[in-house]
């Protein structure tokens, strides 16, 4: 049986679900090819990981990410630690690789938007402005 391994990621309001199974070196994300992922800052981010685990291991692989919610760039990051979490599952040795090159690769940056507080214009810490004269 072919070993699956599936794996979630988080960044602000995106959740990002990666399945890892043994296959030719396909990437997906919602179902379209890494290669045609835009735009291509978000597509560098997401290959961080892929680039870090080397050839040999992409290869053997096929990854296959869902994302939704939030904007592009918390999608990109969500999709970017599912992606590190599973290639660290699936060979032990990554694990100290990714640790080394960036934190965030196996572990979730948990800051969120402050929520809007009541009698202050809609934003988090606006106040009302006064006037001494």
């Amino acid at each position: 049986m072919a070993k699956l391994i599936h794996v979630s990621g988080k960044r602000k309001r995106s959740i990002a679900r990666a399945t890892l199974k043994e296959g030719k070196g396909i990437i997906r994300i919602n179902n379209l090819l890494l290669d045609h992922f835009e735009p291509k800052m978000a597509r560098m981010k997401v290959m961080e990981p892929l680039l870090l685990a080397g050839e040999d291991v992409i290869k053997k692989v096929d990854i296959s990410v869902m994302v939704e919610g939030g904007g592009i760039m918390s999608q990109t990051e969500a999709s970017r630690l599912a992606i590190a979490r599973c290639l660290a599952q699936f060979d032990k040795k990554l694990k100290p690789t990714f640790e080394s090159y960036d934190r965030h690769l196996l572990i979730a940056d948990v800051r969120r938007k402050e929520s809007a507080k009541p009698g202050r214009h809609g934003q988090a810490r606006a106040k009302r402005q006064k006037s001494y004269r």
